[in-house]
């Protein structure tokens, strides 16, 4: 039983190694333009630190729908670029940009991690960011919810007004 185990896992992880976005990110000429752009413009800042090699990791490039259309949307994670001539060029203590890519329109947030999740109708995207969004530090707990309205393209999010 310990040898198929280990025989299923070893088969899992090179089936992974084959698939894994990682390894196929380097490649960046099937992506849509506007985030071929964003990858561009970080290379430049790597290469600009020192001579810096620019690589695309793990969780860099994601495909989700956002909209609730039934069909993928892009998602470009700057929390896996990396540079070899500096370890936070691309975030901090704030977090990283994400660049979500919906019906041809860019949009860019701020956040120490995301999640698409349904609600009734809606895809909304669920993130965690800075406590200064809240009116609090960086410790402070905040999340953010949004939800795309495709007919004026662009996110729609509200703060609550708790009593």
């Amino acid at each position: 039983m310990q040898r198929q185990s280990r025989l299923l896992m070893g088969g899992l992880a090179i089936a992974g190694l084959l698939v894994s976005p990682a390894l196929r990110a380097q490649d960046i000429s099937s992506l849509p333009l506007p985030l071929q752009d964003k990858i561009a413009v970080a290379k430049e800042a790597c290469a600009e630190f020192d001579g810096g090699e620019f690589a695309l990791g793990w969780g860099a490039i994601e495909r989700v729908d956002l909209d609730g259309d039934l069909v993928a949307d892009w998602v470009l994670n700057e929390s896996g670029f990396a540079c070899s001539s500096a370890v936070s060029v691309y975030g901090g203590t704030g977090g990283n940009m994400s660049h979500f890519l919906v019906d041809g329109q860019v949009s860019s947030l701020l956040n120490q991690g995301w999640e698409v999740v349904s609600h009734g109708r809606y895809r909304v995207v669920l993130a965690n960011v800075h406590g200064s969004q809240c009116d609090g530090i960086n410790p402070t707990p905040c999340v953010t919810s949004s939800v795309w309205d495709g007919e004026a393209k662009e996110w729609r999010s509200a703060s609550a007004d708790w009593e």
